[in-house]
């Protein structure tokens, strides 16, 4: 029963916090690391132009064509894996499998879900496709 609670605490506390920790240890690592090659490059040659060091130094921007393309792709690999999972929901309640058993709960319910952010992410991509073709970009 202890190894249990330990396991539990362990995944739900300790394993998001490290996550969240690592992520932005990176981040701040990455940020040190460019202000360290600007100041050298500054101290090494003073005629050089920081504006323009720093904007080379920057983190790419994504464009607004390569966002709204994330956003179907997103939008359809989480539609596709809810229907999937809807699917195999239905197929084991077809089976004879009561509604409430696991394998059709289960699956129904995470298809469910995905299927409703896959929905929300194709619903943001047209809306923003709209503006962004009545803006005339």
């Amino acid at each position: 029963m202890i190894e249990g609670m330990i396991g539990t605490i362990f995944v739900c506390v300790v394993l998001p916090v490290l996550i969240v920790f690592i992520v932005f240890r990176a981040a701040m690592n990455s940020d040190n690391k460019r202000a360290e090659i600007l100041i050298k490059a500054i101290e090494h040659n003073g005629d050089i132009d920081a504006d323009r060091l720093a904007k080379a130094l920057e983190k790419p921007r994504k464009s607004p064509r390569e966002i709204l393309n994330l956003r179907l792709l997103r939008g359809c690999i989480f539609s596709l894996i809810g229907l999937f999972l809807i699917a195999i929901g239905l197929v084991s309640f077809a089976t004879g499998t009561e509604f409430g058993a696991d394998p059709v709960t289960v699956p129904m319910l995470f298809g469910g879900a995905s299927m409703a952010i896959g929905i929300s992410y194709l619903i943001v991509y047209f809306v923003t496709c709209g503006q962004l073709a009545g803006d005339g970009k």
